[in-house]
């Protein structure tokens, strides 16, 4: 037992003091310090950034469109609409949030959402005519140029069909059909000035078919919206008002705890294959056989990269974990769901950590392995594809046959824990005695291809030379 632990410290050492993997960890917590650190950069440079001016030609066949068009292009009409997102992405916030940031908090937010819509541009309408010559029309649009966007110009040019506002009879079915317009746009045109003309273009054209019939668009706003006064949702700690934010949250907490599991897992796991092809292809290997057994080695090495892991999984669960309370959202998340996801990541890693020990041991480069490691890879990525449907309904009949099926199941439960209906707690625990008995089974295939393929050179094996050795052994 002695040699084991110091096979596992030094495992463990060997992998978390090297550069690589330090780099690996934290390349995460340092991409988000440094979106953090160049993010006023790019809001300062963007400041700098220059205007969008020019105007869009429009042929209106109706007579009707153009000043509607015009009047939702105007600087402060734009300049509203972006208010009124601001607002609603701060009313969307957390509060814990709010109150932690205050009004640096509320600048930065308007900084940011400055940086993605851009300054203000000052569009203009020109209406040149319901006879005008297309072609014609399309000429002055070649000149813009985006890098002298303040110079101004033709943006575009709009063509509306006759029959945008009146419809006529469409000559297949004879039922009334309204028509549309077509756009033209200057090569490489901003794309936010172009949701602004066709955002402009869809609420003139709807506007004045509305008023060609006589309605109220006030009318028939309140008419077709209906939205619920509240919305609750009861539980055993009683009711308390739901949100979007929380429907999203909900939605993708049960995916995060899986990619967690799922990372944590394959990590180690392949530092354990990696670590193994190169102490066998070094000849280091034989040098520790001669001071342990290949049982002890193995077992040592799997309890060292089963510390790697826990550190993956805790330094990254517990940033998670800080992030939900830091948004008042802990509550998405049971105690008990958590002391389960510490399950079956055992149950996962010590399963997947066998069969990447006995890849490891049975080939002798890295590039080797690909072929054996890629039905472990396409069993694993499973869960990952149908995590949207089991997260929608946890209770169906392939997701519970995949709870109980090795080496998936660990992936599989902990989507339907964290799912909004968990499932049976003697399905969970079914799950895990299934898991422990596969981590049985796991462990002693792989020592048997341990023992044989540590000190095999030459040609790599197939899965029928695999098989062979775990009948011999």
């Amino acid at each position: 037992m002695k040699k084991t632990l110091y096979i596992a410290a030094r495992e463990f050492k060997t992998t978390v003091l090297t550069k690589g993997f330090l780099i690996g960890l934290l390349i995460l917590p340092l991409m988000i310090l440094f979106l953090v650190m160049v993010f006023p950069k790019l809001i300062r440079s963007a400041e700098k950034a220059p205007r969008v001016v020019g105007e869009v030609a429009i042929v209106d066949s109706t007579g009707e469109i153009a000043p509607a068009l015009l009047s939702y292009l105007r600087p402060e009409a734009i300049a509203k609409r972006r208010g009124d997102l601001t607002a609603a992405t701060d009313e969307a916030m957390p509060e814990a949030v709010r109150q932690i940031g205050g009004e640096r908090m509320a600048e930065q937010q308007q900084q940011t959402l400055d940086l993605i819509l851009g300054k203000v541009p000052q569009l203009g309408v020109l209406d040149v005519g319901s006879g005008a010559d297309v072609e014609a029309e399309k000429l002055p649009i070649r000149d813009f140029k985006m890098e002298e966007s303040e110079a101004g110009g033709r943006l575009a040019l709009v063509v509306v069909e006759d029959h945008a506002v009146t419809p006529k009879e469409d000559p297949e079915t004879g039922d009334p059909a309204y028509g549309s317009y077509d756009l033209y746009t200057a090569d490489k045109l901003d794309d936010r000035i172009v949701d602004e003309i066709r955002g402009g273009m869809r609420e003139a054209i709807v506007e004045a078919r509305v008023q060609a019939r006589g309605l109220d668009r006030g009318d028939i706003g309140r008419i077709t919206s209906v939205r619920p006064k509240t919305t609750m949702t009861v539980g055993e700690a009683g009711e308390k008002k739901a949100s979007k934010k929380d429907e999203i949250i909900r939605f993708l907490v049960p995916v995060a705890f899986m990619a967690l599991l799922m990372m944590s897992v394959m990590t180690s796991g392949q530092q354990l294959m990696t670590n193994t092809i190169e102490e066998k292809s070094s000849r280091v290997v034989e040098m520790l056989l001669s001071a342990v057994s290949p049982m002890e080695l193995m077992t040592g090495k799997i309890i060292g990269q089963l510390g790697v892991g826990l550190l993956i999984m805790l330094l990254y669960g517990g940033v998670g974990i800080v992030g939900l309370m830091v948004s008042s959202l802990f509550g998405l998340v049971e105690i008990s769901t958590l002391a389960y996801a510490m399950l079956f990541f055992l149950i996962a890693y010590f399963m997947i950590a066998s069969g990447m020990a006995a890849i490891g041991a049975a080939v002798n480069e890295v590039r080797e392995a690909q072929t054996l490691m890629m039905p472990v890879i396409i069993t694993i990525m499973i869960p990952y594809m149908l995590w949207m449907p089991i997260s929608r309904d946890p209770n169906a009949t392939y997701a519970v046959v995949l709870s109980f099926m090795p080496p998936i199941n660990p992936f599989v439960m902990i989507l339907r824990l964290t799912s909004s209906t968990p499932p049976p707690v003697w399905q969970v625990w079914l799950s895990i005695l299934i898991g422990i008995a596969g981590v049985y089974v796991a462990l002693r295939v792989a020592a048997k291809v341990f023992r044989i393929g540590l000190l095999m050179y030459g040609k790599p094996p197939n899965f029928k030379t695999l098989i062979k050795w775990i009948r011999m052994a």
